[in-house]
Parts: structure tokens; sequence; C-alpha cells
């Protein structure tokens, strides 16, 4: 069930906002694949740099059936380098529904809109092609400590069901936000379903703890993985799994 956006377990105000981002002032830039650390989160400290270690910890939701199964992939696509004042988390969300349904949702970059419910609106360019490099512009719903979010995509693996975003401008509490959502399907005993996992790099902003930071952008994935839930569940039981659901 989703929580009511106004909710959240940390006060929205609570965390200081930097100076807005600009696209002069881009995120580190992973190489190859994004990497990562522990399902409960964690921060490089001074200017020593780590690799997180989200492989060795079953992220809550999940059976450690299931994440035996994931750990090669999240070594692969959730593994983050955190340097000084940088922390990070791995989610997971359990799906009621066949993977081809759940990926129809996750890869629209374009359209976030259909399971992230605190975005208000987003726009493309004229001729958008949902190519390595294109970004989009998004409109943040009041209550959030974020206005706008311009956002770059990444990653998009369509056979391994991968996807990954940064931000790269606009007006946000978060900076150097990067992330990752993969969508694996399950088919045991007659039974199917889906597993998708998200993470996330990101800064401590000055005069904020990691805690705070983590506790944030936590509450904000999982009420998107959620929604997605909600919906992806919703399609599969319509009959639907193949539409965009828009």
């Amino acid at each position: 069930m989703l929580q009511n956006a106004n909710k959240f377990p940390l006060p929205l105000s609570s965390l200081s906002l930097p100076p807005p981002l600009t696209t002069d002032n881009p995120p580190n830039t992973p190489t190859n694949r994004p990497k990562m650390e522990k399902g409960e989160g964690s921060v490089a400290e001074a200017d020593e740099t780590h690799n997180t270690t989200h492989h060795l910890v079953t992220p809550p939701g999940l059976t450690q059936a299931e994440f035996d199964e994931l750990k090669r992939l999240v070594t692969d696509f959730h593994t983050y380098t955190l340097g000084p004042g940088q922390c990070s988390s791995l989610l997971a969300q359990r799906i009621n529904a066949p993977l081809h349904a759940v990926w129809s949702l996750v890869r629209r970059f374009d359209h976030p809109q259909t399971y992230k419910h605190f975005i208000k609106s987003c726009t493309v360019k004229e001729n958008f092609r949902m190519t390595i490099g294109c970004t989009r512009d998004v409109n943040v719903i009041s209550g959030l400590p974020a206005d706008t979010s311009t956002e770059r995509l990444d990653m998009l693996d369509e056979d391994q069901h991968v996807t990954g975003f940064s931000i790269i401008g606009g007006e946000h509490r978060l900076r150097n936000y990067r992330s990752v959502t993969s969508v694996h399907g399950f088919h045991h005993d007659g039974n199917i379903w889906t597993v998708v996992l998200e993470s996330y790099i990101v800064d401590v902003p000055e005069g904020n703890t990691e805690e705070d930071t983590r506790l944030f952008a936590d509450t904000v994935v999982k009420l998107n993985l959620q929604k997605l839930a909600s919906v992806a569940e919703a399609m599969a039981r319509d009959g639907d799994g193949k539409s965009q659901a828009f």
C-alpha cells in the first residue's frame, strides 16, 4: 500500500539545499558500471575511497534464496566507488507480475511519472530518441525539497533489463545523484514474479548526516517502488502486461 507523500519519516525540510546544480557542475561520471555498497548504506570518510558491498547483505523484502540468485548481478550493476562525503544504498521490491510487464514501465526514461508519483511532469526534446546520453527535465510536486531536475540516461540494457540515470542539473537537494535499476524475473513451482533492485550513490549535503541523507533518499525510492508494484500488478490482473499502461 502506498503511503501518503506527506508522511515521510524524515522532515522534508531537514536536508539543507546546496547551490543549484548546473550542467557546468555535472555529477561524477561512472566508469563502465557504477560501483556501490551494503544494503543499509554506507559513506566514505576523509580522503578514502572504497567499493560498496551490497552483494554481501540481503535487502529487506527478499528471501535469501532470491538474493543468492541475484548476487552476481548486484556485483555487476549495483557496485559503486564511494568518495569522501558520499553515501549509497540498495533497495528491493518483489512484484507479482511478469518481468516484461515491469520492464515495460521501468525502461521508459521519457515517462517516469508512470510510477514515480513525486513527479508532476516530465518533458523531453522534440524528436526525442531513447539512447544513452539523452536527457529529461522533471518538475517535482510541491512538498519535496526539490523543484526541478535535469536527468541523463546513463544505461539501458534491454537484454539484461538494467537502466540507470544521473542528475546533471536543476534545483535539487541531492547532489551528484546516480541511480541504477535492474529487473529480474523468477519462475519457480509454477509461480511467476519479478524482483526490482534499485541502488544509488549521492553526496551528503554539508551540515547533514549520512543517516539523514540516506533515510530521505531511501524513503523516496521505496515509495516509488511500491507504486511500480501497484501499477505492474494491475497491468497483470488486467491481462495487459505488454502495454505501457499510460
